[in-house]
């Protein structure tokens, strides 16, 4: 069960209202590396952790997180609080408004217009929060990895933050939330190191014959080699036949058939079948024919727009399946009656 305790983990101090800076911190609320995500992220996979020290240690965070949702939504609401009175009560004219919520460096116009200043589930850009920001899989080697790199990846949209404002209190509980991503950090890497083995993640073992392999895929101009991709642990191989069919097979796709099916195959394969010797008419060179011999500039006075002959042209108009007409008077005369 859950038990709401109204006092904030940590005391939000705003100095003066930034509906700007307001519209910012929304990352933190309904973004992909936000608070809501990270607590959404830790519970399901606490609900399913059968590891009773990671299960106590993912509702512990999982409800901190939520607690830190608490405090950037508070500092959302008190950002936008002169906002939102002066958009609710409209005491500016339509003018000044305006100017105020869509002025240099202001962004915040989606959430002050159409969330009334208030504290939406969505990002800064305004995308609606999405349960596919979880990526969890059920596995603790491989979703214990995905948190250290969602809490490295939050600290670092902290540090941003941080550095977007200079109003002391917000930079204060920023420069908390942010530390205590490094504290969810150093817990998750530890019950990571305490599963022996965890690596490679899950049950299987990698097929030896390529598990030490790097292949220099990209070549040319600033190629690098470092631990990642030499020393002893490593077989590094730049020959482009040897990155080819590694397996010793043919290097094609194959699957066997059944006869009926490789009958029906090849009834659709004769019916699709492209003819390498036609020269068909497209659409394109029917309207740049017509164009050339209504009058046009496009085709110019004897090609296409590439300056190329168009033999279809000559004679008189096309019809709808490429081919010319003859021409004769009456054709001439049609052709008039067509330009009136």
């Amino acid at each position: 069960m859950f038990a709401h305790n109204k006092r904030l983990q940590y005391t939000v101090r705003v100095s003066e209202p930034n509906p700007a800076l307001a519209n910012l911190m929304l990352e933190q609320f309904g973004g992909p590396q936000g608070e809501l995500a990270a607590a959404m992220r830790y519970f399901t996979q606490a609900v399913s952790e059968d590891d009773p020290g990671r299960k106590d240690m993912l509702f512990d965070i999982a409800t901190e997180e939520l607690s830190h949702l608490e405090i950037i939504g508070h500092i959302v609401a008190m950002l936008n609080k002169g906002a939102k009175g002066r958009l609710a009560e409209a005491v500016d004219s339509e003018a000044d408004m305006y100017k105020a919520i869509t002025g240099p460096g202001n962004d915040s116009h989606i959430t002050q217009v159409l969330y009334g200043g208030g504290t939406p589930l969505i990002n800064s850009a305004g995308v609606p929060w999405t349960a596919a920001y979880i990526d969890s899989i059920t596995e603790p080697t491989a979703d214990l990895r995905s948190n250290i790199a969602a809490e490295a990846r939050a600290k670092i949209v902290y540090e941003r933050l941080i550095a977007l404002t200079d109003d002391p209190g917000v930079k204060e509980a920023l420069g908390f939330l942010m530390t205590r991503e490094v504290a969810h950090q150093k817990s998750f890497e530890k019950a990571l190191y305490a599963i022996e083995p965890n690596f490679p993640p899950g049950k299987m073992p990698a097929d030896p014959r390529f598990a030490s392999v790097y292949y220099n895929m990209s070549q040319g101009p600033g190629e690098m080699r470092g631990p990642w991709n030499q020393g002893a642990d490593w077989d590094f191989v730049t020959d482009r036949e040897k990155q080819q069919a590694v397996d010793g097979g043919s290097g094609e796709a194959e699957v066997a058939l059944p006869s009926g099916d490789i009958d029906i195959l090849k009834q659709m394969a004769m019916r699709t079948m492209s003819d390498p010797m036609s020269t068909p008419r497209t659409g394109a060179e029917l309207g740049m024919s017509m164009q050339s011999a209504g009058g046009g500039t496009m085709a110019g006075s004897s090609g296409n727009a590439m300056g190329e002959p168009v033999g279809a042209s000559k004679g008189g108009p096309l019809d709808d399946t490429g081919l010319g007409k003859p021409s004769d008077k009456g054709t001439a005369k049609s052709t008039k009656a067509m330009k009136k």
